[in-house]
């Protein structure tokens, strides 16, 4: 059973963080996924946009934003399930995130995975 203390929701958090310190300045000595996760930002910024169409990316919560980049990385990387992916999000965003954060990320990792895998569940 996933806790608070598992080493992968651990450096989920981590990253997070990162990404979401550098909306506001570039951080010095990024992790090895910050930095590849910034190199597809723009594709991965993309993916976002077009699943929440009623919010601009610049008008997102910067926190609710990073959950999404780290999540969509994850989806599109493909080594861990996608149920996983998204439950992971939900869990982070009820973490950091405000009161409606969690079905916002839901939401939007849900359309991204169904745009993305239309024969899937």
């Amino acid at each position: 059973m996933k806790t608070a203390a598992d080493p992968r929701h651990q450096k989920r958090r981590e990253v997070v963080k990162s990404l979401f310190a550098e909306t506001y300045t570039p951080q010095p000595g990024e992790d090895e996924i910050v930095k590849k996760i910034l190199a597809k930002k723009d594709e991965i910024d993309q993916k976002i946009q077009k699943a929440a169409t009623q919010w601009p990316i610049d008008k997102l919560n910067r926190i609710d934003l990073a959950i999404l980049q780290l999540a969509v990385y994850e989806l599109d990387e493909g080594k861990t399930p996608p149920k996983v992916i998204i439950d992971e999000a939900v869990e982070l965003a009820k973490e950091f995130g405000s009161e409606n954060s969690s079905s916002f990320v839901n939401g939007v990792l849900g359309t991204i995975y169904k745009e993305e895998n239309p024969d899937a569940e």
